[in-house]
């Protein structure tokens, strides 16, 4: 399965998966997609945005090719549950 097809059958998951496992996919997707975090941090008070920056950021020096390959395989860990 290639990253394009993993992308769309993860956004069609007919269960919601629980925030981590949401987070754990957005990090990968931004790093196989923009490459490293090249924001900068939310405020605190930003609670979901500063999830999601420290999700994509826990993924820097992962190349964008090695990003895709985690993805796919991370969407095949998962797509039993929430598939």
């Amino acid at each position: 399965m290639d990253f394009q097809t993993a992308t769309e059958k993860a956004k069609a998951f007919t269960k919601t998966p629980p925030d981590g496992v949401f987070l754990e996919f957005y990090g990968l997707y931004k790093q196989a997609t923009a490459g490293d975090c090249n924001i900068s941090k939310p405020g605190a008070l930003d609670l979901k945005g500063k999830a999601k920056w420290e999700a994509w950021n826990s993924r820097k020096g992962l190349t964008q090719d090695d990003a895709k390959k985690a993805y796919v395989a991370t969407y095949e860990k998962y797509a039993p549950q929430y598939a």
